[in-house]
């Protein structure tokens, strides 16, 4: 069987479904990847596992219907010259023009939605009109599809309420993205449960993944207890205020209250340095992949009960589920494990057994691998 996955960056083939492309390999399908702008060494991994890439025409950003409709075309030419049997998309953009060109193609289509993001995390006037124009393009879209996975029952439950989906359309739930429990191997325990607390925040550095909030927080806890340590990863991408944050993330570097990493291909090695991992997200998350990379490792978690996040914590189990902006929240949060740092090792183990029992890669892959050989099972009956 020819299986076609259409992301919108190839990067995330590797790092997010290089384990679930590995597993269909091994299960006989031909895995077909494909993505704008392949960069070589992804194009060379994904290669050497055994997978066939292909570049398409595909904007990450924006609506331009010219663009928009030479996509469904490339991609259903694609479709069509390598005899594909199920495509997968996931990301918006490859799930509606995947999900699009599949249905003229003929082609079964079963499409991952891997959080809904920036379109329905912001309430301005131009991200409702997005957000209409989105619910529109899914809608038609999906209206095809032989099923529709979702990272998180909240997602789920929208789409019905928006009816994106229908009531009789297959949906299913499975966890995230999973984690590779052998990548992210379990740390060592702390060396003294006394030792100073360290915290880690790792995301894409935007208003939307709470990053302003962490940088408050952390300065508020330097000042009470100064041997505590927190470290910043990640980038600021373009964005409006994008200088300013990035100012204030330099001053705090500098002045010590701040440890900015910036960009990482491998968070590992910080992961396992330290003890708390922190994500105030208001972002539309299906999953987070940095919370199950965290959970794997062995730390305990403080994230917002939102969409997402709160299928990863039990709190006062494993972390501290707060309000969405509630700054007060978040300092409170941290400064519980300020001031009890032997929770670090008990929570931490908590988070551990949630990522055996419920986010290993190998569940989630099975689970995954199961829809689809259901629907190509109903494909060639």
């Amino acid at each position: 069987m020819n299986l076609l996955i259409i992301s919108s960056i190839s990067q995330s083939l590797i790092n997010f479904r290089g384990d679930l492309i590995a597993d269909f390999i091994a299960n006989r399908y031909t895995v077909h990847c494909a993505s704008p702008e392949f960069q070589a060494d992804h194009r060379e991994q994904l290669e050497a596992m055994g997978a066939i890439c292909h570049s398409i025409p595909l904007s990450r950003k924006g609506l331009n219907p010219l663009k928009d409709l030479e996509s469904i075309r490339f991609l259903k030419r694609l479709m069509q010259d390598n005899h594909i049997d199920l495509v997968f998309p996931y990301t918006i953009k490859p799930v509606i023009y995947g999900s699009i060109a599949a249905g003229q193609s003929g082609v079964p289509a079963i499409s991952l939605i891997t959080g809904l993001g920036f379109t329905f995390s912001k309430s301005t006037f131009k991200s409702r009109i997005l957000q209409k124009v989105t619910e529109r393009l899914y809608r038609f879209a999906l209206r095809k599809n032989r099923a529709v996975i979702f990272q998180n029952r909240d997602d789920l439950e929208l789409f019905r309420q928006k009816r994106i989906v229908g009531k009789k359309q297959v949906c299913h739930v499975v966890n995230g993205s999973g984690i590779n429990l052998e990548r992210f191997k379990y740390r060592e325990p702390r060396p003294s449960k006394d030792a100073p607390v360290s915290f880690v925040m790792i995301a894409r550095l935007i208003p939307e993944k709470g990053v302003e909030l962490y940088l408050q927080a952390c300065q508020y806890i330097k000042e009470k207890y100064p041997n505590t340590q927190f470290t910043l990863i990640g980038y600021v991408p373009e964005f409006k205020g994008a200088e300013a944050l990035q100012a204030k993330i330099d001053r705090l570097h500098h002045s010590g209250s701040l440890n900015f990493v910036g960009p990482t291909r491998n968070i590992y090695p910080y992961l396992k340095e330290h003890d708390v991992f922190v994500l105030p997200t208001y972002y539309r998350e299906g999953v987070p992949r940095s919370i199950l990379e965290a959970l794997s490792v062995g730390l305990p978690i403080v994230t917002t009960n939102e969409p997402g996040c709160r299928e990863t914590v039990t709190s006062g189990e494993n972390g501290f589920l707060i309000p969405s902006r509630d700054l007060g929240a978040l300092k409170n949060a941290m400064t519980h494990f300020a001031e009890n740092p032997e929770d670090v090792i008990r929570m931490g183990n908590a988070s551990y057994a949630l990522a055996t029992g419920k986010f290993d890669v190998k569940i989630i892959n099975r689970q995954t691998l199961e829809i689809l050989k259901k629907g190509l099972n109903e494909v060639t009956a």
